[in-house]
């Protein structure tokens, strides 16, 4: 293990003797040239969406050497089709993660809203810089997630491999990638945005953020505020806790959304016969578990097997959207009821079997375990969450895990660390809350309405959809609608501008596993971003 850190140690600070620099200094408005490129749109011969169109942007790798070194952004625009002296300019979207693509939000999202309003703006998808469509797609180890995984409980004493196997990644991402990852920052991609601005020719942007996407936006009204129009914020991190401690609050939340699960599925015993009682049901949870310890399911048509890390990644995300809980629950009552393992296998290969590589996750580090000071001690990581994981069992270890690189990031410190916001020069931003989201917990909302004077927040009582928006709630709907019409604000003068109630909860139903006759691939496909179980922006 020491070996490991030296290791690691040794890389950051070749990175160092290199060049590798900090990004530019915040505040840093009246940059003048940023280095960026210019854009040639072409179809993006979309046959679903035909006037979608594509771009690469040439942008700096370190914005404090604009001429230097150079990687592409791939963008995508719906133009705005309302006659000129109507339209209200490019609004850019992004989904969250760090890392995740936004180009599927153009034709989603202003299909989602009237004509008379999507027709007025561009639409403005993005891949952030260094993932997706970008260039270049950074990836460290690309079998990182493949199945089967060491479990995630320390009680099954697989702390070593985790260890070795988190300090392996930081590693692979070092050796290969110690020129770019310094500078995938919020920071940096908030620079990407006023890339993207200028390339447009346009004075103001307007923007959508979701998950890790309010943090991006917040930081690029922080540091451009004279060239944001108009700014909507869903589903938001609180703008000064430390990724670690926000760890912490997810880990609680979701044991939260997970007893909400159990109760529901108590109340549906005539379905899914797994008893009334919501602690025999979590009970049910955990045997299932243990049993795949000794007895993985075969996962294809992905790779390799379920077992209990598997396991847990296919029931965590029930906490983003409790549309999944009819699966989930079916789960559950076909293995322990009917000895049936189809429904595990098509809920992983839906919900959480890894892609072709490790898709967003080098992003997801760059920025989170750069951008605050990480522990760095594992003795103190033992014994801090196993306090957490007295009081939220379900969640805790898992979570722990997938944020283990940061313990061994060989660039942390480097940068400057997540901007203070003040929301100073910035027009009223409309910011969209729901108390039960696990993702980002209720606080973080709270705490950027206080940062930023003259926002307005919008609450979704008793809603736990992490990003509220376009899942048929007219109140929250229509609030966003009317803002991005003409600007129009929630009236209401306390700390809560508007009030939300939540959807209702799913119907109890056994999803019984299609025919034979269907392919395995028919059973288990991937959902796509606009699939309504789909789950955006996971940060975590």
């Amino acid at each position: 293990m020491r070996k490991i850190i030296a290791l690691l140690s040794a890389a950051a600070a070749v990175a160092a003797l290199s060049g590798a620099s900090a990004s530019a200094a915040p505040g840093d408005d009246a940059l003048q040239d940023s280095g960026q490129g210019k854009l040639a749109w072409a179809s993006c011969n979309d046959p679903a969406t035909p006037a979608l169109q594509c771009a690469m942007l040439e942008v700096p790798v370190d914005y404090a050497h604009p001429h230097g070194q150079k990687i592409k952004i791939k963008l995508n625009r719906l133009p705005a089709t309302a006659p000129k002296a109507q339209q209200q300019g490019p609004i850019l979207l992004n989904p969250g993660g760090p890392g995740d693509s936004g180009l599927w939000m153009p034709a989603y999202i202003s299909g989602q809203l009237p004509k008379d309003v999507a027709s007025t703006y561009d639409w403005i998808g993005f891949d952030p810089r260094g993932t997706n469509g970008s260039e270049p797609h950074v990836i460290c180890d690309a079998h990182y997630f493949d199945a089967e995984r060491p479990d995630y409980q320390v009680s099954q004493g697989t702390s070593k491999a985790w260890l070795a196997k988190a300090a392996g990644y930081a590693a692979s991402c070092a050796a290969d990638w110690s020129w770019l990852l310094p500078h995938m920052t919020t920071v940096d991609n908030a620079r990407d945005m006023d890339s993207i601005r200028r390339a447009l020719g346009a004075p103001k942007i307007n923007f959508y953020g979701g998950s890790w996407g309010t943090s991006l936006g917040s930081t690029y009204g922080q540091l451009f505020p004279s060239h944001v129009r108009r700014m909507v914020l869903d589903s938001i991190v609180g703008p000064t806790i430390s990724w670690y401690d926000h760890n912490v609050l997810q880990d609680k939340e979701h044991q939260r959304r997970f007893d909400a699960f159990a109760a529901w599925t108590a109340k549906a015993d005539s379905v899914y016969h797994l008893g009334t009682d919501p602690a025999g049901v979590e009970k049910a949870y955990y045997q299932v578990e243990a049993a795949l310890r000794t007895d993985p399911v075969d996962a294809s048509p992905a790779p390799g097997k379920i077992g209990p890390a598997e396991f847990e990644d296919t029931f965590y995300s029930g906490g983003y959207n409790f549309l999944r809980w009819p699966r989930m629950a079916t789960v559950l009552s076909a293995y322990l009821t009917r000895h049936d393992t189809r429904p595990l296998n098509i809920a992983y290969n839906r919900y959480a079997a890894p892609g072709s590589d490790d898709g967003t996750f080098p992003a997801y580090n760059a920025a989170q375990c750069t951008e605050n000071a990480w522990p760095r001690d594992w003795e103190f990581w033992k014994k801090d969450q196993a306090k957490v994981n007295a009081v939220a069992p379900f969640y805790t270890y898992n979570n722990m895990w997938y944020n283990a690189a940061c313990m061994f990031w060989p660039y942390q410190g480097n940068q400057a660390g997540r901007l203070p916001i003040t929301g100073k020069g910035l027009p009223p931003v409309l910011l969209f809350q729901a108390t039960e989201d696990p993702a980002t917990p209720y606080q973080g909302g709270v705490a950027m309405h206080d940062a930023l004077p003259g926002s307005k927040l919008v609450v979704q009582t008793g809603g736990s959809f992490h990003e509220i928006l376009f899942h048929g709630n007219a109140c929250l709907d229509d609030t966003f609608t009317a803002y991005l019409r003409d600007g129009s604000l929630p009236t209401g003068t306390g700390k809560i501008a508007k009030t939300c109630v939540p959807e209702a909860d799913p119907t109890p139903a056994y999803l019984t596993p299609p025919p034979a006759t269907l392919t395995a691939r028919t059973a288990t496909t991937p959902l796509s971003p606009t699939d309504p179980e789909a789950v955006h922006g996971t940060l975590r």
